[in-house]
């Protein structure tokens, strides 16, 4: 496993990061979960994001439970705050009572004293972020934070926040974590120029684009029995990737998967990794098997050729622009 560094950081995080989003405690059992976490570990795998809100709190409590008795120093462990997660009017959002109450709770769940990174969830447009930043600093000050992220921020969103935290004092944000993908490339545009000019790593999800850049959804066929798009409370994810016009594309990429000598998944994961801006791409799994494979993807290079005919395949139906986004903002 390589690992690189976050943003403008000293921290180092492994190249394929363990996220446990729509599995832990919600898509599989306990026991599967755990042998995932046991299975990243075993190849490699030292960072581990999760959120509050996955799964009411039961994704941070099982990853807390399956990383009980590792070496506290060899890990990156990572969590999110701003989403609802009570129904108390500041149970939600970025305030400085928000924070507090999630990130205690956060590290009762993950059993830990501190975590690597702790990151907004999303951007708060109620909370002045002068706020925001001071209550994420404060925690950095009081250990029980030792960086501070964003997920799905936009350019402005970022530039504001470095530009408060430097007037202020306060530690710089080092990351963001945004969707990211072959077929999703809408953080190119303006995300990846500002984070770049700012120190910023990007931490992305969905290398695999929910499942679609594996190939098993055909077009013209039902989604196969077991996957994510049959699972009631995870179809809606892929429905936007789930085109005729999309799925004909995808199967296209084969050829090219198997010149590389490449799974679907692993040539999906890979090409994530070509770009200097990455510095983890996060899976998910439902099964141990899952995380060996996708983890053949660190360190591959693919040829330039691979590359330019993955963008000739994919041309048309790749989503880049921000202002022609097609995907819902599927997390909860």
């Amino acid at each position: 496993m390589k690992h690189r560094f976050l943003g403008h950081s000293g921290l180092k995080v492994s190249e394929i990061s363990y996220g446990n989003w729509v599995t832990h405690g919600s898509q599989v059992e306990e026991d599967a979960a755990i042998a995932c976490v046991n299975a990243a570990l075993e190849v490699g795998i030292t960072t581990f994001d999760s959120a509050d809100v996955y799964a009411a709190g039961r994704a941070e409590d099982i990853m807390g439970r399956a990383l009980q008795g590792q070496r506290r120093e060899s890990l990156e462990i990572f969590t999110k705050v701003y989403w609802p997660t009570g129904a108390g009017p500041n149970d939600v959002g970025l305030s400085r009572k928000h924070i507090h109450e999630s990130i205690n709770a956060s590290l009762r769940r993950l059993r830990t004293e501190y975590v690597d990174l702790y990151q907004a969830h999303r951007f708060d447009h109620q909370t002045p972020l002068e706020e925001t930043m001071r209550a994420f600093d404060d925690l950095v000050r009081a250990g029980k934070v030792l960086y501070v992220g964003v997920s799905e921020w936009d350019a402005d969103q970022i530039r504001r926040a470095v530009e408060i935290a430097d007037r202020m004092g306060f530690d710089r944000l080092i990351s963001n974590q945004p969707q990211y993908s072959m077929l999703y490339r809408v953080i190119e545009a303006e995300v990846v120029p500002a984070s770049v000019e700012l120190g910023l790593g990007q931490i992305v999800w969905s290398p695999v684009a929910q499942g679609i850049l594996t190939g098993k959804y055909l077009p013209g066929e039902p989604p196969p029995a077991g996957s994510r798009a049959t699972d009631p409370n995870n179809a809606h994810f892929t429905t936007w990737l789930r085109t005729d016009e999309i799925l004909s594309a995808v199967q296209a990429l084969k050829p090219l998967a198997e010149k590389a000598g490449l799974t679907m998944a692993q040539l999906a994961i890979a090409w994530v990794l070509q770009h200097d801006f990455i510095s983890s791409a996060i899976i998910g799994a439902t099964r141990p098997e899952q995380v060996r494979d996708n983890v053949v993807a660190s360190g591959v290079t693919l040829e330039p050729e691979i590359m330019a005919a993955i963008d000739t395949v994919l041309g048309g139906v790749a989503v880049t622009d921000p202002r022609l986004t097609k995907s819902p903002d599927p997390r909860p």
